[in-house]
């Protein structure tokens, strides 16, 4: 095989490694791990954590891509190794050939005939329109009424393997963890659900689509998986591309004043008069005739998906920095008349010592909350922009696409919900996670509410 590192991959790589360096210096600042203490003391803290950082590694593990090695030709003796143009990811091998197994059109889920009908022969020979059986379902089965015990005997054995797994997995961390004062009880609990459904989806994959498949006859399950790196690195990206701007622009604006405020104000001003769904529409489609102009730049059709992925990546940031430029511009001009930045300002302490000692540390809440607002904001502007067309490629795995294409399908009769319903299901957990660990951030880190958590 063949390793490939897509500029998203580098991007997620990047991504872990400031992460790990940032819980690192955590621990050498009281008074941040004391504020981080409070989020992780709670047991939904926990849970919502775990929830987040299983998301991350299914993005991480979807991120480690390889080309295989093709069959030598025969004849050719040159010795030389080609690769197929297929990239396949970890994650794609630890689920098992799931994206590899094809039915002809839709299949509802744990089916074993196919969806819609099509013109057959019976044994006489004679011509029939019936329901034909599935390729890649329930082929094991003798008899098809055979399928509810098999489907139970098959659970139960992948739920004793998933207990036993969860069992390796949070002993050890039980013996690494001992004596810590938060509920990693409520993380080891999510931590046995995730590996024991994991365990079973692959387990029972193998023989049934868990989740039914589209209209191109792909497993739904496995799509709405793929979905997951996707939604995580759009959110997460997009918010690291527009903090920079708006923390500096915002700061500038705050504590200079006069004419810097004045662009700065101008800038935002005139960014969020411009509806934002034709700004970002219209910077995507420049960008598809820039990558259809040049597509010597793109070996392979990954890349050219790839590349658009980024581009909406760094159009999101950049268009969605307003909102949070107002907010630190609001509190630094509320921060630069307090009494310790005069006094500062009377000694002759320098504007970048101030900036970096009195300024940015006191708006560092507000930055928090709204990163972890603002990516969940982001999955789910990802998801608009691909139900008008101009999100994702379709050739990722993406939730938009999913809902984009599940348009069509409840309009049918009996309706094809369970595409529209897998991408909705892995949203909603990611979304609601990140949504009550925000809550947990802005108690802990927001200074008017430790004041009022003091006096009460």
């Amino acid at each position: 095989m063949k390793p490939l590192v897509l500029w998203s991959d580098a991007l997620i790589y990047l991504l872990v490694i400031s992460l790990s360096i940032f819980f690192y210096k955590l621990r050498q600042d009281p008074q941040t791990r004391e504020r981080w203490g409070q989020v992780f003391a709670s047991r939904l803290g926990m849970v919502t954590f775990t929830v987040i950082i299983a998301y991350v590694g299914i993005a991480l593990l979807d991120s480690l891509h390889f080309r295989r090695a093709l069959d030598a030709a025969e004849g050719v003796e040159s010795g030389e190794i080609f690769y197929d143009n297929k990239v396949t990811s970890v994650l794609d091998v630890m689920l098992g050939g799931m994206g590899e197994r094809f039915e002809r059109t839709y299949s509802a889920p744990f089916a074993l005939k196919s969806f819609e009908k099509k013109n057959m022969k019976d044994e006489q020979g004679m011509a029939i329109r019936d329901y034909p059986l599935l390729e890649h379902a329930g082929q094991h089965l003798v008899n098809p009424a055979d399928k509810w015990p098999d489907m139970l005997a098959k659970t139960g054995a992948a739920l004793v393997w998933g207990l036993i797994l969860s069992a390796l997995v949070i002993g050890l961390q039980w013996f690494l963890l001992r004596g810590s004062p938060n509920p990693w009880y409520a993380s080891w609990g999510i931590q046995a659900v995730i590996i024991c459904c994991g365990v079973w989806l692959v387990s029972i994959s193998h023989y049934y689509h868990v989740l039914g498949t589209d209209l191109g006859g792909a497993d739904v399950a496995y799509q709405s998986i793929k979905g997951v790196r996707t939604g995580v690195l759009l959110g997460t990206l997009s918010t690291l591309i527009m903090l920079p701007i708006a923390v500096t622009l915002g700061v500038m604006a705050g504590y200079f004043k006069g004419w810097v405020d004045d662009v700065v104000q101008y800038l935002y001003t005139t960014l969020s008069s411009i509806p934002g769904i034709l700004l970002i529409a219209a910077s995507v489609l420049l960008f598809q005739v820039y990558i259809d102009l040049n597509p010597d730049f793109f070996s392979i059709g990954m890349e050219k998906a790839d590349a658009r992925f980024i581009a909406l990546c760094f159009i999101l940031g950049v268009t969605s920095w307003s909102t949070l430029c107002r907010l630190i511009r609001a509190e630094t001009l509320k921060i630069s008349q307090l009494g310790y930045v005069q006094a500062a300002h009377a000694f002759g302490v320098s504007h970048s010592r101030i900036l970096g000692r009195h300024i940015l540390p006191n708006v560092v809440h507000i930055i928090l909350i709204t990163f972890v607002l603002d990516f969940s904001a982001l999955v789910l502007a990802e998801a608009v922009l691909s139900y008008i067309g101009v999100g994702i490629d379709p050739s990722m795995g993406s939730w938009g696409n999913m809902i984009n294409g599940a348009r069509s399908e409840l309009s049918r009769e009996p309706a094809v919900w369970w595409t529209l319903s897998g991408a909705f299901f892995f949203m909603f957990v990611l979304v609601l996670a990140a949504n009550l660990f925000s809550d947990l951030v802005r108690d802990a880190f927001d200074p008017r509410t430790s004041m009022r958590s003091s006096e009460a």
